[in-house]
């Protein structure tokens, strides 16, 4: 490795940091800003730099490990190609408001250079329903094109409460690191997710104000896209390449539950909307914050909540790989945990009202947000 790993870890966070008071100001003058508007209802305009400190920080370590050590993550350049492009793109969304359709092309467009120069793609669902084992041969190709996007997405659509975004790609990613330590090729894997714990951590104390509400930050498209293209990146990695043991370092299965409440709610607000006959990217106020804030909770009640269900079922996850309990089991037990979450979405109305009834709390709030 570069160096010991207590000093990666403290000068990745210190580099965040950095980045982040330097960057905030730069932002501040070129008006990559985030206004307040009929949704956002925050105070104030907030830099939108959250993911550029990140991507900044990931850029010097992996350089640095290039120049430094002769062990190197597995086809850096091409993820570092890739992670720049997304960040560049979702700052001038955010500046710009990039159309979803050029967002998506250039997804997709990102997607197939991940398969076609750094041989990364989805192959093999193990056996995932139960049936044997299922290799997905050429339709791996187009699958990975929607899981790479779906990616992107489900960690765009999560970003909507302070420390959110943060808080469950920290979830993620520490799950993700768990897995990568037991083997030593993939080692660099585990660094790699400790780097980026790192760099998110900064982000999140400036972005629930707890170094000072005046530099306050927001992640922007540009992290979230950088965030979900990472984890989908690494999740391949582990469920995909197959480690000096001969096996994959995670069954496909687990990678759903350690990604399952962000992909779960973005499966399952897009179906709402295509059913009300409205654009799946259509902004909407159904996700779970928006649930969990309906019913009486405050926004720390809501980020506590929301990360700690996230870390529930990537501990599943964990769980089931551990224990080698069954890839069918594990898949359906998914699939009956989404279709609950969506007959609770389905019937959010008559659900926040029997909560606000229990506890006592008046509809005004939710009629109002309606």
């Amino acid at each position: 490795m570069l160096l010991n790993t207590p000093f990666l870890i403290t000068t990745s966070f210190i580099v965040s940091l950095f980045c982040l008071l330097i960057v905030r100001e730069m932002a501040k003058k070129v008006g990559l800003v985030d206004k307040p508007n009929q949704r956002k209802h925050h105070q104030g305009v907030i830099p939108l730099v959250g993911g550029i400190a990140v991507c900044m920080t990931i850029v010097i370590y992996l350089l640095a490990q290039y120049s430094l050590s002769e062990e190197h993550l597995s086809q850096s350049p091409i993820y570092l190609l890739c992670a720049i492009t997304l960040t560049v793109i979702g700052a001038l969304d955010d500046k710009y408001d990039v159309s979803y359709k050029t967002r998506i092309i250039i997804q997709a467009v990102l997607a197939a250079i991940m398969m076609f120069f750094a041989d990364l793609a989805l192959v093999q669902l193990g056996d995932m329903f139960a049936i044997g084992n299922i290799d997905l041969g050429i339709f791996g190709l187009l699958i990975t094109v929607f899981a790479v996007i779906g990616a992107i997405n489900a960690f765009n659509m999560v970003d909507g409460i302070d420390g959110l975004l943060g808080g469950l790609s920290i979830v993620t990613f520490s799950g993700l690191a768990y897995l990568f330590k037991g083997y030593e090729s993939t080692a660099l894997l585990f660094e790699f997710c400790l780097i980026i714990i790192a760099a998110l951590i900064p982000y999140v104390l400036l972005n629930l104000g707890l170094l000072g509400r005046k530099r306050k930050v927001f992640m922007g498209d540009a992290g979230s896209m950088l965030i979900g293209f990472t984890v989908i990146w690494l999740l391949l990695s582990g469920s995909q390449i197959a480690n000096e043991q001969g096996h994959t370092t995670m069954r496909p299965v687990t990678a759903l539950w350690l990604i399952a409440l962000p992909l779960m709610d973005m499966a399952a607000i897009m179906m709402r909307r295509i059913k009300r006959g409205d654009s799946p990217f259509q902004p909407d106020r159904e996700h779970l914050h928006h649930i969990c804030q309906r019913i009486g909770l405050s926004s720390v009640q809501t980020l506590v909540a929301i990360c700690s269900l996230a870390s529930f079922f990537v501990c599943i996850g964990l769980l089931g790989e551990a224990y080698a309990i069954s890839e069918g089991i594990m898949f359906y037990g998914f699939i009956a945990v989404f279709l609950g979450y969506y007959f609770l979405l389905a019937h959010v109305w008559k659900f926040t009202r029997f909560i606000r009834k229990f506890t006592k709390q008046t509809d005004y709030t939710y009629q109002q947000e309606s």
